[in-house]
């Protein structure tokens, strides 16, 4: 997850409890010492006699100051005090809409009003993986059991960890059962809200919350909140440990600060707060080492491979090379080879391209290339349709991710997507300059590759943050974009666009899509790419406003290595590597 706090990856020294980790968790002894032996001649090793090593900046921090937070409501980076969680949605609810109302629930005898939790779910291959916070939820529903408590009936609840241990020794802690009775019930394992697999809420919850536009919130033990992500009703989202889930589960809502509001009654009709409910770290430790048993790791990973009886039931092609299935809705050959020869095309300007989308600050992948579920009517939606395939069986992006057909459509298709080409309107849709049509973003890129015409987005800073990087690049690819130009990249997005082929350029000094008063209407010139082209380069960019006038300005090729560079004059960098490998 290194991406994540923004480094390609991190290294983290191996000391004894590291071995002693790995022996519990059913490697073999000559692995084991295969680690220690490797880290110690690596100079990964710590103990008290190791000395410290020179880095070039360190950080201090002081473990008191530390307090448990959340993030939210839209991107894993925002993190909010538990204490401030209250008052920090009332700060944000009036960008993200507000009802405003309470909202009756058909067939029964509650509402729901903004800030109420509809989804609380323990998920995620990550947070999951953690036993000692695994145990605290289950310590907490048991406390929360014991004094009669539950969840509020508005919340729908799930259970899917990363690995099938952690039902081992939560079975063996006597725990399943404290978290089945608060409706944390095993539903699998592995992502599933986290990437949007959660599934629809009830059809009552769902229509009093667009009946009224509402903004209610989930909140799982994931690791990306990103719009649109859990669930398309949903315009809230915030990431928390699994024992917090649970309580805001019982509390039912973002506008009860779970730090000192009461989180429901006992059976007795008496307050219940969270310091009543929380286990202590001396009873979670305690009830880890009980639960916990080295032949749970041995046992469930002696045939991780093999898989169940339906897995090692389907049927699969045998030979070097694989059998594409033109009938497959998940899995397509690709097109990006098409066309290719051996000989390396000269890198050439971009002349009369339209605009697809202009968006503003902090898009992130996750807009560009959604991971979650899609509508019947979107250009994905209708593809399946058109195939035969019932909406019950769409799945998600993420799923279909094999399918270019499917992620194309999905590209610039997420459901919070703002494209400021149009007024008011949030989604995957463009204007189709030529008639002034407005039509999904899909349908227009591919009328303009009718057209010859090539295509450039334009965007505010930080564009590309987020976690679906792979098809964020090849979707924007194969739509036919030739260039993103932005006030600044998130670096790994950057890096994909050249890998596909994408020119990243970004804006100068001052300058922006706004202060250049850019609407869409324009047609755009980008000179000084044809010959040499440098890492680092200025590139003319000329904006042919709708009246004829025009305006130049010079922006920033963002290429920014010579292997960058040799990955673009490929068209990327699954070219050029292809192109390496058939030369030797």
């Amino acid at each position: 997850m290194a991406p994540e706090y923004g480094a390609t990856c991190g290294f983290f020294p191996v000391d004894e409890e590291t071995c002693r980790f790995l022996e519990f968790t059913g490697r073999d002894a000559d692995r084991v010492a295969l680690v220690r032996d490797y880290a110690k001649a690596q100079g990964m090793w710590r103990d008290e006699n190791t000395p410290d090593p020179v880095f070039t900046d360190t950080l201090g921090l002081d473990i008191q100051s530390v307090e448990p937070s959340i993030s939210g409501p839209k991107r894993p980076q925002d993190k909010i005090l538990l204490s401030e969680a209250k008052s920090q949605f009332a700060k944000d609810l009036p960008d993200l809409g507000q009802g405003g109302v309470d909202s009756p629930v058909e067939g029964t005898d509650y509402t729901i009003t903004d800030g109420d939790v509809v989804v609380a779910a323990i998920t995620s291959c990550t947070n999951t993986s953690n036993p000692s916070v695994m145990i605290a939820s289950g310590l907490l529903a048991r406390n929360a059991n014991k004094l009669g408590m539950k969840v509020k009936p508005w919340v729908k609840t799930s259970l899917a960890p990363g690995s099938q241990v952690v039902t081992d020794y939560l079975d063996r802690a006597n725990l399943s059962d404290d978290l089945d009775a608060l409706g944390f019930n095993l539903v699998g394992y592995g992502c599933t809200t986290c990437i949007g697999n959660s599934g629809p809420l009830p059809e009552a919850i769902g229509k009093a919350v667009d009946k009224d536009n509402l903004t209610v919130c989930s909140v799982l033990s994931g690791n990306r909140n990103f719009e649109g992500r859990i669930g398309p009703q949903i315009k809230a989202n915030y990431l928390a440990s699994p024992p917090l889930v649970v309580a805001y589960a019982l509390a039912g809502s973002l506008t009860v600060d779970v730090y000192k509001d009461s989180l429901g009654k006992d059976r007795d009709g008496n307050d219940v707060y969270l310091k009543d409910i929380w286990p202590s770290n001396a009873e979670v430790r305690a009830e880890v080492e009980n639960a916990l048993t080295p032949e749970m790791f041995k046992t469930r990973y002696a045939d991780v491979f093999k898989g169940p009886e339906e897995w090692q039931a389907v049927q699969n092609a045998t030979g070097q090379t694989y059998e594409w299935s033109d009938a497959s809705t998940y899995i397509q050959n690709p097109p990006y080879f098409e066309g290719m020869t051996m000989d390396v095309e000269p890198t050439a300007d971009i002349k009369g391209a339209k605009a697809l989308a202009i968006l503003g600050v902090s898009v992130t992948t996750d807009h560009i290339s959604p991971a979650g579920s899609f509508a019947q009517k979107s250009p994905a939606g209708k593809f399946l349709t058109e195939r035969q395939v019932s909406p019950r069986e769409f799945n998600s992006y993420g799923s279909r991710r094999g399918n270019h057909e499917i992620m194309m459509r999905g590209t610039f298709a997420n459901i919070r997507i703002k494209n400021q080409m149009l007024d008011d309107v949030e989604g995957g849709y463009t204007t189709y300059l030529p008639t002034g049509e407005q039509m999904p973003i899909y349908d227009a890129a591919m009328r303009y590759k009718d057209d010859g015409t090539p295509l450039v987005v334009l965007a505010g800073k930080e564009y590309g943050t987020g976690s679906s990087r792979d098809w964020a690049a090849k979707g924007t690819r194969l739509l036919g974009v030739k260039a993103v130009v932005a006030g600044s990249f998130e670096r790994i997005h950057r890096s994909n666009l050249i890998g596909m082929g994408v020119l990243p350029l970004q804006f100068k000094g001052e300058d922006s899509h706004e202060s250049l008063g850019l609407d869409g209407s324009e047609t755009f010139d980008f000179t000084g790419l044809s010959g040499e082209m440098k890492p680092g380069q200025d590139v003319a960019m000329t904006i042919t406003r709708a009246d004829g006038s025009t305006q130049d300005i010079t922006v920033l090729c963002r290429i920014d290595t010579t292997d960058e560079l040799d990955y673009y004059r490929n068209g990327g960098i699954l070219h050029y590597v292809l192109r390496q490998m058939a030369a030797s």
